[in-house]
Protein backbone atom coordinates (compact mmCIF):
# COMPACT_ATOMS: atom_id res chain seq x y z
CA UNK A 1 0.00 0.00 0.00
CA UNK A 2 2.68 2.54 0.65
CA UNK A 3 4.11 1.68 -2.63
CA UNK A 4 1.10 2.33 -4.65
CA UNK A 5 0.27 5.70 -2.44
CA UNK A 6 3.60 6.92 -3.11
CA UNK A 7 2.84 6.04 -6.88
CA UNK A 8 -0.68 8.39 -6.90
CA UNK A 9 0.23 10.58 -4.33
CA UNK A 10 -2.60 9.85 -1.90
CA UNK A 11 -2.49 8.74 1.72
CA UNK A 12 -2.41 4.74 1.93
CA UNK A 13 -5.53 5.09 3.74
CA UNK A 14 -7.09 5.96 0.78
CA UNK A 15 -5.39 3.06 -0.79
CA UNK A 16 -6.64 0.66 1.63
CA UNK A 17 -10.08 2.51 0.98
CA UNK A 18 -10.06 1.67 -2.55
CA UNK A 19 -8.81 -2.01 -2.71
CA UNK A 20 -11.71 -3.13 0.21
CA UNK A 21 -14.16 -1.03 -1.85
CA UNK A 22 -15.29 1.96 1.03
CA UNK A 23 -16.81 5.02 -0.27
CA UNK A 24 -15.41 8.33 0.17
CA UNK A 25 -12.92 8.25 -2.71
CA UNK A 26 -13.47 9.87 -5.85
CA UNK A 27 -13.57 8.32 -9.48
CA UNK A 28 -10.62 9.49 -10.30
CA UNK A 29 -8.58 8.27 -7.21
CA UNK A 30 -9.46 5.32 -7.51
CA UNK A 31 -9.05 4.69 -11.17
CA UNK A 32 -5.53 5.87 -10.69
CA UNK A 33 -4.99 3.53 -7.50
CA UNK A 34 -5.74 0.76 -9.68
CA UNK A 35 -4.19 1.79 -12.20
CA UNK A 36 -0.90 1.76 -10.31
CA UNK A 37 -1.97 -1.75 -8.84
CA UNK A 38 -1.81 -2.29 -12.92
CA UNK A 39 1.50 -0.89 -13.63
CA UNK A 40 3.89 -1.75 -10.74
CA UNK A 41 2.60 -5.41 -10.77
CA UNK A 42 0.28 -6.38 -8.15
CA UNK A 43 -2.79 -8.44 -8.40
CA UNK A 44 -6.05 -6.69 -7.66
CA UNK A 45 -8.37 -8.39 -4.86
CA UNK A 46 -11.01 -10.17 -7.06
CA UNK A 47 -13.79 -7.97 -6.15
CA UNK A 48 -11.81 -5.25 -8.16
CA UNK A 49 -10.48 -7.01 -11.04
CA UNK A 50 -13.81 -6.44 -13.23
CA UNK A 51 -12.53 -2.79 -12.63
CA UNK A 52 -9.14 -3.14 -14.70
CA UNK A 53 -8.30 -0.40 -16.52
CA UNK A 54 -7.25 -0.53 -20.09
CA UNK A 55 -3.59 -1.29 -20.66
CA UNK A 56 -1.89 -1.93 -23.40
CA UNK A 57 1.60 -3.09 -23.52
CA UNK A 58 4.50 -1.51 -25.72
CA UNK A 59 7.66 -3.83 -26.01
CA UNK A 60 10.44 -2.19 -27.18
CA UNK A 61 14.29 -3.29 -27.68
CA UNK A 62 16.00 -0.09 -26.05
CA UNK A 63 15.81 2.91 -25.40
CA UNK A 64 19.30 4.22 -26.34
CA UNK A 65 18.11 4.92 -29.96
CA UNK A 66 16.28 8.44 -29.65
CA UNK A 67 13.90 6.63 -32.20
CA UNK A 68 12.28 4.42 -29.42
CA UNK A 69 11.58 6.97 -27.00
CA UNK A 70 10.15 9.17 -29.76
CA UNK A 71 7.89 6.54 -30.68
CA UNK A 72 6.61 5.68 -27.37
CA UNK A 73 5.86 9.02 -26.54
CA UNK A 74 3.54 9.10 -30.06
CA UNK A 75 1.87 6.10 -29.02
CA UNK A 76 1.43 7.22 -25.22
CA UNK A 77 -0.22 10.15 -26.24
CA UNK A 78 -2.70 8.15 -28.70
CA UNK A 79 -3.62 5.90 -26.50
CA UNK A 80 -4.31 8.19 -23.53
CA UNK A 81 -6.59 9.99 -25.99
CA UNK A 82 -8.30 6.76 -26.56
CA UNK A 83 -8.65 5.87 -22.98
CA UNK A 84 -6.04 3.06 -22.56
CA UNK A 85 -2.75 3.23 -20.38
CA UNK A 86 0.43 2.35 -21.95
CA UNK A 87 2.64 -0.36 -19.94
CA UNK A 88 6.31 0.40 -21.39
CA UNK A 89 8.53 -2.83 -21.56
CA UNK A 90 12.29 -2.38 -22.46
CA UNK A 91 14.25 -5.39 -23.21
CA UNK A 92 17.65 -5.61 -21.27
CA UNK A 93 20.97 -7.55 -22.63
CA UNK A 94 21.38 -10.78 -20.66
CA UNK A 95 18.58 -9.99 -18.62
CA UNK A 96 14.81 -9.52 -19.63
CA UNK A 97 13.40 -10.86 -23.06
CA UNK A 98 10.19 -10.35 -25.21
CA UNK A 99 8.52 -13.86 -24.14
CA UNK A 100 9.13 -12.62 -20.35
CA UNK A 101 7.68 -9.32 -20.84
CA UNK A 102 4.86 -11.52 -22.51
CA UNK A 103 3.76 -13.18 -19.83
CA UNK A 104 3.76 -10.13 -17.31
CA UNK A 105 1.36 -8.42 -19.68
CA UNK A 106 -0.69 -11.07 -20.39
CA UNK A 107 -0.98 -11.52 -16.31
CA UNK A 108 -2.14 -8.22 -16.55
CA UNK A 109 -4.80 -8.82 -18.54
CA UNK A 110 -3.36 -6.06 -21.06
CA UNK A 111 -6.09 -5.18 -23.91
CA UNK A 112 -3.39 -5.74 -26.70
CA UNK A 113 0.23 -5.15 -27.47
CA UNK A 114 2.77 -2.82 -29.86
CA UNK A 115 6.04 -4.51 -30.69
CA UNK A 116 8.24 -1.96 -32.02
CA UNK A 117 11.96 -3.49 -33.36
CA UNK A 118 11.32 -6.94 -31.97
CA UNK A 119 12.81 -10.67 -32.94
CA UNK A 120 9.80 -10.92 -35.67
CA UNK A 121 12.02 -8.51 -37.71
CA UNK A 122 14.89 -11.64 -37.09
CA UNK A 123 14.32 -15.06 -39.44
CA UNK A 124 16.67 -17.16 -37.26
CA UNK A 125 15.02 -15.51 -33.45
CA UNK A 126 12.81 -17.63 -31.21
CA UNK A 127 8.75 -16.40 -32.69
CA UNK A 128 6.70 -18.62 -30.37
CA UNK A 129 5.69 -16.36 -28.03
CA UNK A 130 4.08 -14.59 -31.17
CA UNK A 131 2.54 -17.94 -32.01
CA UNK A 132 1.13 -17.85 -28.39
CA UNK A 133 -0.54 -14.49 -28.73
CA UNK A 134 -1.71 -15.17 -32.09
CA UNK A 135 -3.80 -18.49 -30.43
CA UNK A 136 -5.13 -16.40 -27.87
CA UNK A 137 -6.41 -13.68 -30.11
CA UNK A 138 -5.03 -10.95 -28.42
CA UNK A 139 -4.62 -7.56 -30.71
CA UNK A 140 -1.12 -7.31 -31.55
CA UNK A 141 0.48 -4.31 -33.52
CA UNK A 142 4.02 -5.09 -35.66
CA UNK A 143 5.98 -2.17 -35.85
CA UNK A 144 8.68 -2.42 -39.25
CA UNK A 145 9.00 -5.67 -41.51
CA UNK A 146 8.22 -8.82 -40.02
CA UNK A 147 8.99 -12.53 -41.50
CA UNK A 148 6.23 -13.66 -43.53
CA UNK A 149 4.71 -16.32 -41.51
CA UNK A 150 3.22 -13.87 -38.51
CA UNK A 151 -0.10 -12.80 -39.57
CA UNK A 152 -0.50 -9.59 -37.16
CA UNK A 153 -1.25 -5.93 -38.86
CA UNK A 154 2.36 -4.16 -39.02
CA UNK A 155 2.78 -0.54 -39.96
CA UNK A 156 6.54 0.19 -41.21
CA UNK A 157 8.06 2.98 -42.86
CA UNK A 158 9.27 2.16 -46.49
CA UNK A 159 12.86 0.73 -45.84
CA UNK A 160 13.22 0.45 -49.68
CA UNK A 161 12.57 4.05 -50.59
CA UNK A 162 14.42 4.74 -48.08
CA UNK A 163 17.09 3.38 -49.70
CA UNK A 164 16.63 4.80 -53.02
CA UNK A 165 16.43 8.53 -51.79
CA UNK A 166 19.95 8.00 -49.66
CA UNK A 167 21.72 6.12 -52.44
CA UNK A 168 20.56 8.36 -55.24
CA UNK A 169 21.45 11.46 -52.97
CA UNK A 170 24.99 10.28 -52.83
CA UNK A 171 25.44 9.31 -56.89
CA UNK A 172 23.80 12.82 -57.80
CA UNK A 173 26.72 14.40 -55.87
CA UNK A 174 29.44 12.22 -57.60
CA UNK A 175 30.03 9.57 -55.12
CA UNK A 176 30.62 5.91 -56.63
CA UNK A 177 32.56 4.65 -53.89
CA UNK A 178 29.37 3.91 -51.64
CA UNK A 179 29.35 1.04 -48.90
CA UNK A 180 26.21 0.37 -46.64
CA UNK A 181 25.91 -0.37 -43.04
CA UNK A 182 23.27 -2.51 -42.30
CA UNK A 183 21.56 -5.37 -39.63
CA UNK A 184 22.15 -9.16 -39.26
CA UNK A 185 21.34 -11.40 -42.74
CA UNK A 186 18.47 -12.15 -41.31
CA UNK A 187 17.11 -8.61 -40.38
CA UNK A 188 14.20 -8.27 -42.63
CA UNK A 189 14.40 -4.40 -43.16
CA UNK A 190 18.09 -4.77 -43.93
CA UNK A 191 17.13 -7.77 -46.63
CA UNK A 192 15.24 -5.28 -47.95
CA UNK A 193 17.34 -2.25 -47.81
CA UNK A 194 20.42 -4.00 -49.49
CA UNK A 195 17.94 -5.62 -52.33
CA UNK A 196 17.03 -1.83 -52.79
CA UNK A 197 20.69 -0.98 -52.55
CA UNK A 198 21.67 -3.71 -55.28
CA UNK A 199 18.99 -2.56 -57.61
CA UNK A 200 19.72 1.13 -57.41
CA UNK A 201 23.33 0.12 -58.24
CA UNK A 202 22.47 -1.85 -61.20
CA UNK A 203 20.40 0.96 -62.33
CA UNK A 204 22.83 3.52 -61.81
CA UNK A 205 25.98 1.50 -63.55
CA UNK A 206 27.32 1.90 -59.89
CA UNK A 207 29.69 -0.84 -58.02
CA UNK A 208 28.56 -2.24 -54.82
CA UNK A 209 30.65 -5.10 -54.06
CA UNK A 210 30.16 -7.59 -51.03
CA UNK A 211 32.89 -6.04 -49.09
CA UNK A 212 31.34 -2.95 -49.01
CA UNK A 213 27.96 -3.91 -47.24
CA UNK A 214 28.71 -4.52 -43.69
CA UNK A 215 26.76 -5.78 -40.85
CA UNK A 216 26.77 -4.98 -37.32
CA UNK A 217 24.33 -4.22 -33.93
CA UNK A 218 22.47 -0.70 -34.32
CA UNK A 219 24.63 0.77 -31.69
CA UNK A 220 26.96 3.66 -32.58
CA UNK A 221 30.18 1.20 -31.49
CA UNK A 222 29.24 -1.10 -33.50
CA UNK A 223 28.71 1.71 -36.54
CA UNK A 224 32.45 2.60 -35.99
CA UNK A 225 33.93 -0.68 -36.37
CA UNK A 226 31.71 -1.47 -39.61
CA UNK A 227 32.43 1.98 -40.98
CA UNK A 228 36.44 1.61 -40.32
CA UNK A 229 35.96 -1.64 -42.81
CA UNK A 230 34.46 0.41 -45.04
CA UNK A 231 36.46 3.11 -44.98
CA UNK A 232 40.00 0.63 -45.65
CA UNK A 233 37.67 -0.53 -48.85
CA UNK A 234 38.07 3.65 -49.93
CA UNK A 235 34.31 4.39 -50.19
CA UNK A 236 33.63 7.96 -50.09
CA UNK A 237 29.77 7.56 -49.25
CA UNK A 238 27.79 5.45 -46.58
CA UNK A 239 24.53 4.75 -46.00
CA UNK A 240 23.77 3.50 -42.65
CA UNK A 241 20.58 1.63 -41.50
CA UNK A 242 20.34 4.24 -38.00
CA UNK A 243 21.31 7.37 -36.89
CA UNK A 244 23.51 6.05 -34.25
CA UNK A 245 25.06 3.78 -37.28
CA UNK A 246 25.89 6.85 -38.85
CA UNK A 247 27.89 8.68 -36.16
CA UNK A 248 29.83 6.12 -35.09
CA UNK A 249 30.72 5.91 -39.13
CA UNK A 250 31.23 9.97 -38.37
CA UNK A 251 34.09 8.88 -35.13
CA UNK A 252 35.17 6.36 -37.64
CA UNK A 253 35.95 8.65 -40.25
CA UNK A 254 37.57 11.34 -37.57
CA UNK A 255 39.83 8.44 -36.09
CA UNK A 256 41.29 7.49 -39.47
CA UNK A 257 41.98 11.22 -40.24
CA UNK A 258 39.68 12.40 -42.63
CA UNK A 259 37.02 14.85 -42.58
CA UNK A 260 32.91 14.47 -43.05
CA UNK A 261 31.80 15.44 -45.41
CA UNK A 262 34.89 16.57 -47.26
CA UNK A 263 36.32 13.01 -47.37
CA UNK A 264 33.80 10.92 -47.02
CA UNK A 265 29.81 11.95 -46.85
CA UNK A 266 27.40 9.58 -44.60
CA UNK A 267 23.72 9.47 -44.48
CA UNK A 268 21.64 8.03 -41.63
CA UNK A 269 18.40 6.22 -40.88
CA UNK A 270 15.70 7.83 -38.43
CA UNK A 271 16.30 11.41 -38.14
CA UNK A 272 16.19 10.85 -34.52
CA UNK A 273 15.99 13.62 -31.82
CA UNK A 274 19.16 15.83 -32.35
CA UNK A 275 20.66 14.97 -35.44
CA UNK A 276 20.47 19.02 -36.83
CA UNK A 277 22.56 19.76 -34.02
CA UNK A 278 25.69 17.24 -34.43
CA UNK A 279 28.96 17.87 -36.33
CA UNK A 280 28.59 18.01 -38.80
CA UNK A 281 24.66 17.66 -38.71
CA UNK A 282 23.03 14.84 -39.81
CA UNK A 283 21.72 13.93 -43.25
CA UNK A 284 19.26 11.31 -42.46
CA UNK A 285 16.36 9.76 -43.67
CA UNK A 286 13.27 10.52 -41.65
CA UNK A 287 10.99 7.92 -40.66
CA UNK A 288 7.10 9.42 -40.28
CA UNK A 289 6.89 8.48 -36.04
CA UNK A 290 3.84 10.04 -35.64
CA UNK A 291 1.97 8.75 -38.46
CA UNK A 292 3.22 5.47 -37.83
CA UNK A 293 2.50 5.59 -34.21
CA UNK A 294 -0.97 6.96 -34.68
CA UNK A 295 -1.66 4.49 -37.74
CA UNK A 296 -0.57 1.79 -34.93
CA UNK A 297 -3.14 2.45 -32.55
CA UNK A 298 -5.76 2.85 -34.86
CA UNK A 299 -5.00 -0.55 -35.80
CA UNK A 300 -4.48 -1.81 -32.63
CA UNK A 301 -7.79 -0.13 -31.25
CA UNK A 302 -9.98 -1.68 -33.65
CA UNK A 303 -8.98 -4.93 -33.07
CA UNK A 304 -9.60 -4.61 -29.36
CA UNK A 305 -13.50 -3.34 -30.93
CA UNK A 306 -13.86 -6.26 -32.59
CA UNK A 307 -12.93 -4.78 -36.24
CA UNK A 308 -12.01 -7.73 -38.56
CA UNK A 309 -7.86 -8.19 -38.82
CA UNK A 310 -6.29 -7.23 -41.70
CA UNK A 311 -2.66 -8.79 -41.68
CA UNK A 312 -1.61 -6.40 -44.55
CA UNK A 313 1.55 -3.94 -44.35
CA UNK A 314 1.07 -0.66 -44.20
CA UNK A 315 4.23 0.99 -45.63
CA UNK A 316 4.74 4.83 -45.19
CA UNK A 317 6.66 7.19 -47.23
CA UNK A 318 10.58 8.39 -45.76
CA UNK A 319 11.53 11.79 -46.29
CA UNK A 320 15.44 12.69 -47.27
CA UNK A 321 16.27 15.49 -44.99
CA UNK A 322 19.72 16.81 -46.26
CA UNK A 323 22.35 18.41 -43.94
CA UNK A 324 26.02 19.07 -43.58
CA UNK A 325 27.23 15.68 -43.39
CA UNK A 326 27.00 15.05 -47.37
CA UNK A 327 28.76 16.60 -49.89
CA UNK A 328 30.19 16.49 -53.31
CA UNK A 329 32.52 13.37 -53.82
CA UNK A 330 36.18 14.49 -53.56
CA UNK A 331 37.92 15.28 -56.80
Amino acid sequence: MAEVAQKVGVSEATVSRVLNGKPGVSDTTREAVLTALDVLGYERPTKLRGERARLVGLVMPELQNPIFPAFAEVVGGSLAQRGFTPVLCTQTAGGIDEADYIDLLLGQQVSGIVFAGGNYAQRDAAHGHYERLARRQLPVVLVNASIETLHFPRVSCDDEVAVEQAFGHLVSLGHTEIGMLIGPPDHVPSQRKLRAAEAMAEQLDVSLPPQRVVRGAYSLESGQAAAARLLGEGVTGIICASDPLALGAVRAARRAGLRVPHDVSIVGYDDSALMNCTDPPLTTVRQPIEAMGRAAIDLLVGQIAGASVTHDELRFEPELVVRGSTTRAPA
